[in-house]
């Protein structure tokens, strides 16, 4: 943890305080993946991380403000998924394994965040501008990437000249982003993890292209 851990008071937290702090978020991250968002409470908290409601409202003012501390650290981790198209070529083969490439870390990245994004989703649905701020923040670690990308295709004459690059890349996003957060559900129509993965990033390479890839 770096940088100056402050309680709700003010007061600047020792090592044993941050420490304290951290079992907490761990806790409550663990209780999400298995308890619905609202039904968790913070006595629950509290007792799971082997202290008292007291200690938690001393580093949180309710659940919300120790979920939304969770998602902004996951929402910061998020900027590693712009590099899976940094330097990345979309030509012949090589643009093949870029969709793979990035269809593979968009789906791990969903589903080892999964609890916390589904409360984070839930909340931008609601209108919370908080939730609705940290999810664009996510997705833009992958759409300002890939608008690059289709940007530089159409500047090689690679690419229709009317094409928004912008558009294409928001679209392309948000499927990935709706596929991601269903990963589960496409069992129940018979469509296995590995068959999934291919078939998202043929869809990913068709919409950046314009061509089918190269194998």
């Amino acid at each position: 943890m770096t940088g100056q851990v402050r309680t709700v008071d003010g007061r600047v937290a020792g090592r044993r305080g941050q420490a304290t702090r951290q079992k907490l978020l761990d806790c409550l991250s663990d209780m999400l993946s298995s308890s619905p968002y609202r039904d968790v409470k913070v006595i629950d908290v509290a007792r799971k991380a082997g202290t008292s409601p007291a200690t938690f409202y001393q580093y949180f003012p309710d659940v919300e403000g120790a979920v939304l501390e969770i998602a902004e650290q996951m929402a910061s981790e998020s900027s590693a998924l712009a590099g899976l198209l940094e330097g990345r070529s979309w030509a012949g083969k090589a643009g093949w394994q870029t969709a793979q490439d990035l269809v593979d870390g968009f789906l791990d990245f969903w589903r080892r965040n999964d609890a916390i994004l589904r409360v984070v989703d839930l909340g931008a649905a609601e209108g919370d501008k908080r939730f609705y701020k940290l999810r664009m923040k996510i997705l833009n670690a992958v759409n300002s990437s890939l608008t690059d990308s289709v940007a530089e295709l159409q500047s090689k004459g690679r690419i229709d000249k009317d094409v928004n690059p912008a558009a294409i890349a928001g679209a392309l996003v948000a499927m990935l982003a709706a596929v991601a957060a269903h990963q589960k559900g496409f069992t129940s129509w018979g469509v296995k993890q590995a068959e999934l993965k291919p078939n998202l990033a043929l869809l990913v390479h068709l919409g950046v292209t314009g061509r089918k890839p190269t194998k």
